[in-house]
């Protein structure tokens, strides 16, 4: 069902872009690859769901044909029942750890390459009003930065005398050009103001200016395509970084937790298959398909929901609790509550 459901996705993905494709004269063995990434990258975001539907699917039909009466009335019970979809399922979970931690990112980043090269040529991603605490005490800011140019506009660097609370140093430019090689910044059009402490200030005008500034264009860039073409490992080392700066880590921390608890949906969606489907009823196969596609989107709008709602909450005052910690509750909060609803459905179904 799974293979069913990415075929048609590249088929739709394929009528889009085809056009674009032999415009810009995309290489074919490239385009294999695209594809071969884009099934990964629509895979991973669905088999939870399909893996929900192939269970209900099939428990569905033992159902219909009486087997599972069959079987408790021989003196099967109802958890040895389970037991088989528990193993399967912890097969699937291992299998999509690693897929989520690891593979989908580097998938995703020939992804996006690949987009960014031969299918948006003429189209520029870009922020607007972004600010970093560079280091305590420095601020720098870009009106907008287009990421597929490594370059921001409007750039602002502000450094501050923290204990005297006075500006020391503004730094204006129109653009500033992130030289990855080099690991510098070139500025053009740049003016310098240094406020001195006698109250004097000083004024200087430079047509380029390449300086070493402590961030990268990447510092910027918080936005999902950038994010999730990172490997947890790195991207754990850029919530460091971006949390040093000074920056909201909220939407960060969540993506993070994420990768591990939407695995282990599996688990809650299992137990919640079976349950469902396991008693016979009218309608058969068909009415317990239309539950689990209310459940599943249940499932989903709920999740959305509280990582809306995590994405502004502030810690409780009365609270000792960090932002890290409630973007871990926002992860997590949706399979705890549907197993919950699991075992309501457990204890209902036949025995």
């Amino acid at each position: 069902m799974l293979g069913v459901f990415c075929v048609v996705a590249v088929i739709f993905d394929l009528v889009e872009n085809i056009g674009r494709l032999l415009e810009n004269e995309a290489p074919l063995w490239q385009t294999v690859k695209y594809y071969f990434s884009f099934i990964f990258f629509f895979a991973n975001m669905l088999s939870g769901f399909i893996v929900f539907l192939t269970i209900v699917w099939f428990t569905s039909k033992l159902a219909q044909k009486t087997e599972i009466i069959a079987m408790l009335s021989g003196g099967m019970a109802f958890r040895r029942f389970l037991k088989p979809y528990f193993i399967a399922a912890s097969l699937l979970v291992a299998i999509s750890l690693i897929l989520t931690h690891f593979v989908v990112p580097a998938a995703n980043k020939s992804k996006v390459e690949f987009e960014v090269e031969w299918i948006h040529v003429n189209f520029h991603v870009k922020d607007q009003n972004l600010y970093r605490e560079i280091t305590p005490g420095t601020i720098a800011y870009f009106r907008s930065i287009t990421y597929s140019r490594a370059t921001g506009y409007r750039f602002q660097l502000e450094r501050w005398d923290e204990e005297e609370n006075r500006i020391e140093q503004r730094i204006v430019a129109a653009k500033g050009t992130w030289m990855s090689e080099d690991s510098l910044w070139r500025l053009v059009n740049v003016s310098v103001r240094d406020f001195n402490d006698d109250g004097t200030e000083s004024f200087r005008f430079v047509n380029r200016l390449d300086t070493a500034l402590t961030m990268r264009i990447e510092d910027f860039a918080q936005r999902a395509a950038v994010v999730n073409t990172m490997p947890t490992p790195e991207l754990n080392n850029y919530i460091d970084q971006v949390r040093f700066s000074g920056a909201d880590v909220c939407s960060l921390e969540l993506t993070r937790h994420s990768r591990t608890s939407t695995p282990f949906a599996i688990f809650v969606l299992t137990f919640l298959g079976v349950g469902i489907a396991s008693r016979k009823q009218r309608g058969g196969v068909g009415i317990h398909l239309l539950l689990a596609v209310l459940v599943g989107f249940t499932f989903v709008f709920t999740s959305r929901m509280i990582s809306v709602f995590a994405a502004t909450a502030a810690s409780p005052e009365f609270l000792p609790i960090s932002v890290s910690a409630i973007q871990f509750v926002a992860a997590w909060l949706p399979n705890v509550l549907f197993t919950a609803l699991g075992f309501w459905i457990y204890y209902k179904a036949p025995k």
